[in-house]
């Protein structure tokens, strides 16, 4: 069986996509696990010679920090902290996002810099591995001092309390453990700290929206191209010298992707009676290409956060220091993800606005793509439904990271607000892949009404595909399932 060996090696984020889409086994490293174990032995050992306070080991947590522990306590302490933060409301997670949670949890834990006991990592393997997904909630985390709320829920079944899914079914963690045989963890001074720091409810939900977005920007080309032969547009557009003298990379992507996609169609070939086409046509290389850029920029901020050290205090055993800062702080990723989300956001819009023209009864195309419209109404209702959730997006992509709401007796006194800006930029990603599968619908039925004429070997191939699945539509009847059929189709499609 292929196992993945948590080390330090920098993860792509496709890579990490893919081993939890394979659901690949984890295992801890012989590198990763001598440097948990060097961590958690300096720590037992400064915490008895050391006369100051050390914040979340032996002091209270956030504005109780002034509050000094006994050493008695200290166990006591970590399991309070991760009791009393657990209380997420709202949604629970998917549990893909969860599986995502807990594989960037353990990455940051294993390099060493935490002070948790290999014992504890090695349950967060298991759990992985077993499946065995705690019972998260989407609201809750400020994304400040890390994803607190959140990652407490992820905790608790560590120490035998919570809920988690298994085998499907919700259960007390408590029973699960028992079944399986595996012992509550006694958390020792910082683990509970370590645990519950850490910005990976904000992750996971990048690295999923990342690897989403990376491929909503290929269908959206796709889908555009089909749109645009369906709509009779000139290639004049996408000639690689224009895009050239702007200079602008992701531009000169999609433009040269556009082209590859329409190599050899009839329909872009022949003469046409128009002197230009609409922007949402004409500059899909331009909308699209700025997408582009824009998820790059975000993969290189996610891909960094996915391969770094993101709680508090941090230890430095080998130079005798403990530190504490603020790598919880989720500002990269809540920026980041409000500019992914504006980013996605853009390939719906424009996407409703190519779908809206092919209905509009021009370029010898029947009023809302239908044989007796006024007994039929066609495809008219569908660009309703893309207007609603285009609607929509714009209300999401809001940026959630310019608010901040002090908390903890002002200690934690800005906030990122990365958790809201994680959970609506995936709403954004399902709302546009939806967007675009209308105006998949809509320019497969509108490019019926050129035949005999041929789109690219490219689309015709997909448009056979497709066919097998949504069959063209000759009158009025219920499209819901056509729709859905189509976000499916869609997902299906092998992209380079």
């Amino acid at each position: 069986m292929d196992m993945h060996a948590i080390d330090f090696q920098p993860l792509e984020i496709n890579r990490i996509s893919q081993l939890i889409s394979r659901r690949i086994p984890l295992v801890l490293s012989q590198e990763a696990e001598a440097a948990i174990r060097h961590t958690r032995e300096y720590l037992d050992v400064v915490l008895d010679r050391r006369p100051e306070p050390v914040y979340g080991v032996n002091t209270g947590f956030g504005s109780l920090c002034k509050v000094r522990i006994s050493p008695d306590d200290l166990e006591s302490l970590q399991r309070n902290l991760i009791l009393s933060h657990a209380c997420g409301t709202g949604p629970e997670l998917e549990a893909e996002t969860i599986r995502y949670l807990l594989f960037l949890k353990i990455q940051s834990l294993s390099y060493g810099y935490s002070g948790v006991a290999v014992e504890t990592v090695q349950r967060l393997i298991d759990m992985y591995n077993a499946d065995v997904l705690p019972v998260i909630f989407e609201q809750g985390s400020l994304g400040a001092s890390g994803d607190l709320c959140p990652l407490a829920h992820m905790s608790l079944p560590l120490i035998g309390e919570g809920e988690v899914r298994y085998k499907g079914i919700r259960r007390d963690a408590a029973g699960v453990l028992d079944e399986l045989g595996w012992k509550p963890l006694q958390l020792r001074s910082k683990e509970g700290l370590a645990l519950l720091n850490g910005t990976q409810f904000m992750n996971a939900h990048a690295v999923r929206c990342i690897a989403a977005a990376e491929r909503l920007l290929q269908l959206a080309d796709l889908t555009g191209a089909l749109s645009f032969d369906a709509w009779d547009c000139k290639t004049e557009p996408f000639d690689e010298r224009i895009h050239r003298i702007r200079n602008q990379a992701g531009q000169q992507q999609a433009a040269a992707n556009l082209r590859s996609i329409l190599q050899g169609s009839e329909i872009s070939t022949r003469p046409k009676v128009q002197v230009q086409d609409p922007y949402s046509f004409r500059c899909m290389p331009q909308v699209h290409g700025a997408s582009r850029d824009a998820v790059a920029y975000c993969r290189d901020i996610v891909s960094r956060e996915a391969n770094g050290v993101t709680d508090n205090p941090n230890i430095f055993a080998d130079g005798d220091a403990i530190l504490s800062g603020g790598n919880f702080h989720g500002q990269p990723l809540a920026l980041s993800l409000d500019f992914l989300a504006m980013a996605v956001s853009e390939l719906a819009s424009i996407s409703e606005r190519r779908l809206y023209r092919l209905l509009s009864g021009s370029r010898d195309l029947p009023e809302f793509l239908v044989e007796g419209s006024g007994l039929h109404s066609g495809l008219m209702i569908p660009q309703y439904t893309a207007a609603s959730l285009v609607s929509q997006n714009k209300q999401l992509c809001t940026p959630a990271s310019v608010d901040s709401i002090p908390s903890c007796n002002e200690q934690e006194d800005h906030v990122s607000m990365g958790a809201n800006a994680a959970t609506k930029c995936l709403r954004v990603i399902q709302n546009t892949t939806r967007v675009l599968a209308i105006e998949w619908l809509t320019a497969a039925q509108a490019l019926e009404f050129r035949r005999p004429l041929k789109t690219s070997p490219v689309l015709e191939g997909l448009m056979a595909t497709y066919r097998q699945q949504v069959s063209f539509n000759q009158a009025d009847r219920f499209l819901h399932p056509d729709i859905m059929q189509t976000v499916s189709f869609l997902d299906s499609i092998e992209l380079q």
